[in-house]
């Protein structure tokens, strides 16, 4: 049995959710949510070559020398950059190097000056292309991740109307993130808990909807309701979707957020999350989404929120 269920979403795309199909897709992505919080996803439209030229720009980015790379990190890293939450990080931070990617259109005129909302800064050496072919990908998983959220907030009762006004572009928040894990021989930590040797700690995600792709690099694992820890095994043709701690509250724990890690292979690694986010004033509310649910804490402004929530990772230290 694999560690996440496999949910075909294919009946969800094309405003098909009324259909019989589509009520039980809707149905089988909820009670993945709800009883594991992961889901391996097919039939998510999203092409093939729109992942492959994602990747291929993400390893050309990565591969660049550090000197390139860091005129694309934030001012911790970069004295010149006006950014502080977008952008490059070293692995000197937590093991592993990274590059985070807001909102492409959050250019010009459409800028706003919300602490979160920053334009991205790419090095000059990388290619016109390989950006555009990263903005590209970031419209495809936000288009999927929306498709997602909708189909869950209806299966809980709530008004799929909501997720497209709170979680709009260019206004929303949300992160693609690239994450490059060197092939190394020390791990970054040890677990506590079993004694894994680990590539990355065991956390759970600060957004609503997070769709990863993995590349043939092994490691991910999540923690069942038993306690133990599986893996999920990458496949090419699948995005794997969890859900977050702002989803949890949310919905009062219906849908819970699951711990998940990454064990230490000593192998190079590269996987791809994007974080589905709202726009900085979206309410983390029950209400929010329609949701006859009790609400689990003071409703907040979700850029509170994400600013708590971020305390808890070593690369948006400030």
């Amino acid at each position: 049995m694999p560690a996440a269920p496999r949910v075909d979403v294919a009946p969800l795309l094309g405003g098909r959710t009324g259909t019989s199909a589509g009520r039980q897709a809707r149905e089988h992505l909820r009670r993945a949510c709800a009883d594991v919080g992961f889901a391996t996803v097919t039939g998510h439209g999203v092409a093939r070559e729109t992942v492959e030229a994602a990747l291929a720009a993400a390893r050309r980015f990565f591969a660049l020398p550090d000197c390139d790379k860091l005129e694309a990190a934030p001012r911790r890293w970069n004295p010149r950059s006006t950014n502080v939450y977008r952008g490059y990080f070293p692995s000197s931070v937590q093991g592993k190097e990274g590059l985070d990617v807001g909102e492409p259109l959050l250019d010009g005129p459409s800028l706003r000056a919300r602490p979160y909302q920053e334009r991205n800064v790419f090095p000059s050496a990388l290619s016109p292309a390989d950006r555009a072919a990263i903005a590209r990908y970031f419209d495809a998983l936000s288009g999927l991740g929306t498709t997602l959220l909708r189909s869950l907030a209806e299966a809980l009762g709530g008004d799929p109307r909501l997720v497209e006004r709170g979680f709009c572009r260019p206004a929303s928040l949300s992160t693609l993130r690239f994450n490059r894990y060197p092939g190394s021989e020390r791990p970054v930590s040890v677990s506590k808990e079993d004694g894994a040797a680990l590539s990355c700690e065991a956390h759970v995600d600060s957004g609503f909807l997070t769709l990863l792709y993995q590349d043939s690099g092994e490691g991910l694992q999540l923690q069942r309701s038993d306690q133990r820890w599986v893996d999920v095994d990458p496949d090419r043709d699948r995005f794997v979707v969890n859900t977050g701690l702002a989803l949890q509250r949310m919905t009062g724990r219906w849908l819970a957020a699951t711990l998940h890690r990454v064990r230490h292979t000593g192998r190079p690694r590269l996987s791809v999350p994007f974080f589905l986010e709202p726009v900085p004033d979206f309410r983390i509310d029950p209400r929010s989404l329609g949701l006859a649910l009790p609400c689990r804490g003071a409703p907040l402004p979700y850029e509170s929120f994400l600013r708590q929530s971020l305390a808890k990772f070593p690369e948006y230290a400030l």
